[in-house]
């Protein structure tokens, strides 16, 4: 019966830890969604909303990298996870892909915001 109890609550230890560390995969920075490197993230109209793919692959992803996500990662409140065309793992809030810009140099830069008319910073 002891032998149960430990086993038990080790269990419940070990997963309160794990949830200790589960962050979110974006913060809020100067009213702006910022990944965990503090630089600004984007959102790109011509990807649909909730069709859980990417359409900016190639090219348009080397200038504009994805918010990556780990096979490991799970979708929790507005985030969820995406499959890319290579296989790779992008985050998504709301249905939209998330993306950094390449332009972007340091936290609170935010050169991509209306770039074509098509680029747009993350507001909460």
């Amino acid at each position: 019966m002891k032998l149960l109890t430990i086993a038990a609550l080790s269990a419940g230890m070990l997963g309160a830890c794990a949830s200790m560390y589960a962050q979110s995969p974006a913060k809020v920075a100067d009213g702006m969604l910022v990944g965990a490197n503090g630089m600004t993230l984007y959102t790109f109209d011509k990807d649909a909303t909730g069709s859980g793919k990417s359409v900016c692959n190639g090219p348009c992803a080397t200038n504009w990298p994805p918010l990556m996500a780990a096979d490991s990662d799970k979708p929790s409140g507005d985030y969820m996870v995406i499959t890319r065309d290579d296989g790779k793992k992008q985050w998504a809030i709301k249905g939209k892909p998330l993306y950094y810009w390449i332009k972007d140099t340091k936290p609170g830069d935010k050169t991509g915001d209306g770039v074509q008319d098509v680029w747009h910073i993350v507001k909460p």
